[in-house]
């Protein structure tokens, strides 16, 4: 979802971007990692690399981190082999959420779960690899065009059914990835480094997005309230996880509202 609209945002901005997936290179095999960057020799690296199963992590937390973690550090090592760049994605779920103000690039660090500690130890191993070379973007609540996500799952859901239930106890940002991509675009031409939070504007429940997402889509559907604690899934979620940046340097994402009727105009392009 966020690998798709990289590389289109990548040629729109001029470049030749060259996108790698399984098989192609495995970012757990730091050796084939290696031999991979080293051939092509880029300007950056981005890595959208993840394991993304939040609840499937806490089974598997061993993967989830040689993933996560050691494989973040591979092409970190890769990169900085090559001279370039690495931009590496993480995650709200950085934070416990325990916060009632905007997590900011300086906040404690304290992951509630085990995806949250594998992206953590991500970020850890870049910063060891690729130091000062490296851009850390924590970014949240992705969706696009591209990919499951939640506002195609609502969308699915409405058209199927007269009401769903939606938790209303987290609060984040969600972000459209037709405006982070250009976003992580801009942090590999102007070469910024260290941690950088990136998310949609403004902030709203699950719940709220949605009523937001029925609202612009013209669903005939009712939202009832939901508690995470009824949801009953197996990882723990941060409650707030809120993202903002104290950097002046940041890209700014338009708010979560703009990234929706972005979304849902891509979708009816798409149609």
């Amino acid at each position: 979802m966020l690998g798709g609209d990289l590389l289109a945002a990548a040629e729109r901005a001029g470049h030749e971007p060259v996108g790698w997936d399984l098989p192609e290179v495995d970012v757990t095999d730091a050796a084939g990692t290696r031999a991979a960057v080293e051939a092509l020799r880029p300007d950056a690296v981005v890595n959208c690399a993840a394991w993304t199963d939040v609840d499937g992590a806490e089974e598997h937390e061993a993967r989830a981190t040689e993933i996560n973690g050691a494989g973040a550090g591979h092409v970190a090592a890769a990169a900085a082999a090559a001279g370039a760049l690495v931009v590496q994605l993480s995650t709200d779920y950085s934070f416990d959420g325990t916060a009632r103000e905007p997590y900011t690039e300086s906040s404690p660090v304290s992951p509630l779960g085990a995806y949250g500690r594998s992206k953590l130890a991500g970020e850890v191993a870049v910063a060891e690899a690729a130091a000062p070379g490296f851009a850390i973007v924590r970014s949240a609540w992705l969706f696009g065009a591209h990919g499951r996500n939640f506002v195609d799952t609502m969308l699915r859901l409405g058209a199927e059914r007269d009401e769903v239930s939606v938790v209303d106890d987290q609060i984040g940002c969600p972000t459209y990835t037709g405006h982070l991509a250009p976003a992580l675009v801009e942090i590999a031409e102007r070469r910024l480094t260290g941690v950088l939070h990136v998310a949609g504007g403004g902030s709203c429940s699950w719940h709220d997005l949605a009523v937001a997402t029925f609202e612009r889509a013209g669903t005939d559907c009712v939202v009832k309230r939901w508690t995470t604690a009824e949801l009953g899934r197996p990882a723990p979620r941060p409650a707030y996880s809120v993202l903002r940046t104290e950097r002046d340097d940041a890209p700014r994402l338009p708010d979560w509202q703009e990234g929706l009727n972005a979304h849902l105009a891509a979708r009816r392009a798409l149609a």
